[in-house]
């Protein structure tokens, strides 16, 4: 999925997909660090044209993931993160395009369940750096330090490991000092992304309603 994004003051969660947990299957009992495809493939679903499905949503045309391609997420998420995690990164959907695009390290046997897993449906594979797991170490160590860096004077808006597996993305409103002290901290080679970030402004009274009395 996908990385989760803690912005400070609150916790917004990258909504690249929403995801079910699936069951397991046989398939994942084999090696998952076995080298797999490089460079990107896509099933044979693919090769069928396929509009996207549509619902109304307070009058305008809005594109929905087809419940069969929505079954394959599900479990292709799932189980990746079961089973497949020193594979695994994340995933996104593209409605317009009916796929999903899956972004993983190279693995045969993960591979393998996603082909089986997608039946007809369109599943777009993409090499990933780093997986989720690996990303979400990261995450959380740079979360721990918030208080740290709020002393130092970085000041740090947003974390969140990116789905794609990249990185994971440090959302700030002092960039250059960010770049330069907080791989001095965790290493040249932590998976650190950084963008220029506004501060949190909390929204006013945003659920109130007006009273009758």
């Amino acid at each position: 999925m996908y990385g989760s994004r803690f912005r400070i003051g609150c916790l917004a969660v990258l909504a690249a997909v929403l995801v079910i947990g699936g069951c397991g299957d046989a398939i994942g009992d084999q090696p998952a660090d076995d080298p797999g495809l490089t460079g990107g493939w896509s099933t044979a679903g693919c090769e069928f044209l396929r509009l996207p499905e549509r619902m109304a949503v307070a009058g305008v045309a809005m594109p929905v993931t087809p419940a069969k391609l929505q079954a394959a997420i599900d479990r292709i998420d799932h189980v990746g993160h079961e089973r497949f995690g020193v594979s695994y990164a994340g995933l996104e959907v593209d409605q317009e395009n009916t796929r999903a695009i899956v972004h993983r390290v190279p693995s045969a046997a993960f591979d393998e369940f996603i082909r089986q897993t997608a039946e007809d449906t369109c599943i777009v594979v993409r090499d990933a750096a780093h997986t989720a797991a690996d990303l979400a170490v990261w995450h959380d160590r740079v979360l721990a330090d918030l208080d740290y860096w709020t002393h130092t004077g970085v000041r740090i808006v947003s974390v969140g490991a990116r789905h794609d597996g990249a990185g994971v993305e440090i959302g700030t409103q002092d960039l250059d000092r960010a770049r330069t002290e907080l791989p001095a901290r965790y290493g040249p080679e932590a998976p650190l992304l950084f963008i220029q970030e506004a501060p949190v402004r909390p929204l006013t009274n945003p659920t109130a309603t007006p009273r009758n009395d």
